[in-house]
């Protein structure tokens, strides 16, 4: 699957492995639509969402395989994930709710990331060493039973990138699935490879599907405090990159750029984000 990529991937892929069958988007259509594209011409008993920025370790998906294959009420199941260095990237999450995007505003789970409470949403009090039924595993690596998704249906394409597997397990978990995180399997993954390509539009894209979340699964009143606690975040932050621009000279347009991204962030949330989210959506995400 490739989401029009020109870094010269397809022609490496049709060159270095003629056996393998590749859909060739001209457009990028979005993490959602992408993967329901392969999940539509894919064979067998499991789907396997991979990121192309990984690495994996020690035959960790037939290890994740196999633990799927015993634990048969698992929908979803995610393996351990490490950053480059080798250290633990947290990949389990819990879902979006108004107190969890009032925790994870203040940062202070990067200052406390062993607190329970700081640092629920993110899971950063875990040691990932034992398995755990989760409400989230991140899209990075996901095995996916094919028989469940039958009955749950595939990803939301409303979703273009972020919180697309948020809503998928949220929907596996009311079905009566479980999403589990095992540690059987690890993978490295270098991250941040998409969202670097669009580093300002990838904080309006992470803030856009966590309120589209809000908007579908939660009430009419908790979508509008959401909005209103999202345009205070992006709100604060738009003078400090005002001020930057006036003290650091040297990064005097960078600093204008983010501050013209938060401000934007702010009207869009106080708009009501979900009608401007797929017209602005950013190209090559």
């Amino acid at each position: 699957m490739d989401n029009a990529s020109v870094d010269g991937s397809v022609e490496m892929v049709r060159r270095e492995f003629p056996h393998v069958r590749r859909i060739v988007n001209t457009e990028n259509r979005g993490f959602a639509a992408a993967n329901n594209q392969g999940i539509a011409v894919a064979k067998g008993r499991y789907i396997l969402l991979l990121n192309s920025d990984t690495i994996v370790l020690d035959g960790a998906i037939a290890r994740t395989v196999a633990f799927a294959d015993a634990h048969d009420e698992a929908g979803i199941v995610g393996c351990r994930v490490l950053n480059a260095d080798r250290t633990l990237q947290p990949t389990c999450f819990m879902f979006p709710s108004l107190f969890n995007m009032l925790l994870s505003s203040t940062h202070l789970y990067r200052v406390f990331p062993r607190h329970r409470m700081f640092g629920r949403e993110h899971m950063t009090w875990w040691d990932h060493e034992e398995m755990r039924e989760v409400d989230v595993v991140s899209g990075c690596f996901m095995l996916v039973r094919r028989e469940a998704i039958g009955r749950v249906g595939t990803m939301d394409e409303g979703f273009f990138m972020y919180a697309e597997e948020t809503d998928w397990c949220y929907r596996f978990r009311q079905a009566g699935w479980k999403v589990v995180y095992a540690p059987e399997g690890q993978i490295v993954h270098l991250g941040g490879k998409s969202s670097e390509q669009v580093k300002g539009e990838t904080t309006l894209q992470l803030r856009s599907g966590i309120l589209r979340f809000i908007r579908k699964h939660k009430s009419f009143l908790s979508y509008g405090l959401a909005c209103l606690l999202t345009a205070s975040w992006y709100g604060f932050r738009v003078p400090y990159w005002f001020l930057r621009a006036l003290l650091v000279p040297g990064e005097r347009d960078r600093n204008l750029a983010n501050a013209a991204i938060y401000a934007r962030g702010c009207a869009r949330s106080l708009g009501g984000w979900e009608r401007l989210a797929w017209k602005d959506r950013p190209a090559g995400a």
